[in-house]
């Protein structure tokens, strides 16, 4: 909060109401050895304009760099009405809604979510959301092997292309219960993953789904209709990884192919959500209707009460907490209902109109950036895919000491893929959103310039 409103007497009449002397009273169960005492590093009290001064001395000092990095969390402009509505008192306090009938607006703003998301993802269904969208991937990979009565196989392939974090974390999650991964490597030319490599992987035995990402962690655009046919003449289940901001352009999952992808999830951090130190975020999980008792989480239904007026309630809660362990599909305990509250308002805000104009110019900072930065001797497109709003560039020098470089002059100049994509070495992934000007690109381009010129 930005200030405290108590004062003396409002805490002194708060003790006295209670029946307590001191607000050390409250905490008397905790022995004196345990308590830390005088906070002697701590200053003396400020008043509000120095404390503000003093902080904002300490803002400027941590500077404020240009960012160019993308990799799953995105510098997009978060109009400033969605963080004001999103932390009043109604929402910023709401906790979980099993009372419905205390919990109307919440439950609607989940209902509401669920509502955006299908439209978005063009299938039926959607849950209030899940922690991340590496954790979302997670529970979509266990609903399709459980959902998938076509074949007994647990086995489930996963794109190369994908991001490596999402890789890691899918694997910590699903291999204990049973699940095996095959990797499918990407095309070196494209940065695609391949109907020829798909078929490589899947030669061995039947498997229960593939992932399918659009676009791949690379930025590249990846041939859907063709991958999702591919799965369901295998009788496997296709499961959609998708940037939301991107859907605002390019075809939604639930119509890829002749029958559409048969659940979709990812990162809901593009919509109304700042960067911030890697969370929290929120995942979001779609799918068709024929699935939908297999989904995890909470999931808010609209229905109307016995006068006949609408209202809202948890319709299916198929998680530990309310059936059999045994019988739950996930050990989900949150629905990251505020992040939810915050997408929510920034979707109502930009509408499908602003969405496409967001993706737009996302797609056109993108094509100038590569243009731009291309120019520096050295530089070129890793791969010659169509790509969204990032680009995955060859750099002439090593990477890491050129973002090195970039970040000394603040400059956030990409993610290093040698990190997770060794043989790609050195190289870039460069990002740019509608945030980004071609001045700022302009600053990017001879930064970079300098530092590849002094080796």
């Amino acid at each position: 909060m930005p200030f405290v409103p108590h004062t003396e007497d409002d805490i002194s009449a708060m003790l006295e109401t209670i029946g307590v002397t001191s607000i050390d009273t409250l905490f008397d169960e905790i022995p004196a050895e345990l308590r830390i005492g005088e906070l002697q590093a701590v200053p003396a009290a400020m008043a509000e304009m120095d404390i503000a001064r003093l902080m904002q001395a300490r803002a400027r000092a941590d500077g404020q760099p240009l960012c160019f990095i993308g990799a799953g969390a995105y510098d997009h402009h978060v109009p400033a009405a969605v963080w004001q509505i999103a932390t009043r008192g109604e929402f910023y306090s709401a906790y979980t809604p099993y009372q419905a009938e205390a919990s109307q607006g919440t439950l609607q703003v989940l209902y509401e979510f669920q509502s955006m998301m299908s439209a978005l993802t063009g299938l039926d269904a959607s849950n209030a959301s899940l922690y991340d969208g590496a954790s979302a991937l997670a529970e979509a990979i266990l609903m399709a092997a459980r959902a998938n009565r076509q074949t007994k196989s647990t086995r489930v392939l996963v794109p190369a292309a994908l991001h490596p974090a999402y890789r890691r974390t899918v694997r910590s999650i699903v291999e204990p219960q049973g699940i095996e991964l095959i990797e499918v490597p990407f095309d070196a030319k494209s940065g695609q993953t391949a109907i020829e490599q798909l078929d490589a992987a899947a030669s061995e035995a039947e498997f229960a789904a593939v992932v399918i990402n659009q676009p791949n962690f690379f930025g590249v655009l990846e041939a859907v209709d063709a991958l999702t046919d591919w799965a369901h003449a295998r009788k496997a289940l296709a499961v959609a990884v998708v940037n939301p901001i991107a859907l605002a352009l390019l075809s939604p999952p639930g119509e890829w192919g002749a029958r559409g992808a048969d659940i979709a999830c990812g990162e809901a951090q593009p919509l109304g959500m700042p960067l911030a130190s890697g969370g929290p975020y929120a995942g979001f999980l779609c799918c068709r209707q024929d699935l939908v008792r297999q989904l995890p989480g909470r999931i808010v239904g609209r229905t109307v009460d016995l006068d006949g007026k609408p209202g809202f309630t948890l319709t299916l809660q198929a998680r530990e907490q309310h059936i059999r362990r045994g019988k739950a599909t996930s050990n989900i305990c949150t629905n990251q209902g505020l992040l939810v509250t915050a997408a929510t308002i920034h979707m109502a805000l930009l509408g499908p109109e602003g969405l496409e104009r967001v993706a737009a110019a996302c797609h056109a900072n993108t094509a100038t950036l590569g243009r731009m930065l291309c120019e520096i001797p050295g530089i070129e497109p890793l791969f010659d895919g169509a790509v969204f709003h990032e680009l995955a560039l060859r750099l002439p020098a090593p990477a890491n000491d050129l973002l090195c470089s970039l970040a000394t002059h603040n400059v956030l100049g990409g993610f290093d893929l040698s990190r997770d994509y060794p043989e790609l070495d050195p190289a870039i992934l460069v990002c740019a959103t509608e945030l980004r000007t071609e001045e700022e690109m302009g600053v990017f381009r001879d930064t970079l310039a300098q530092s590849v010129e002094r080796g």
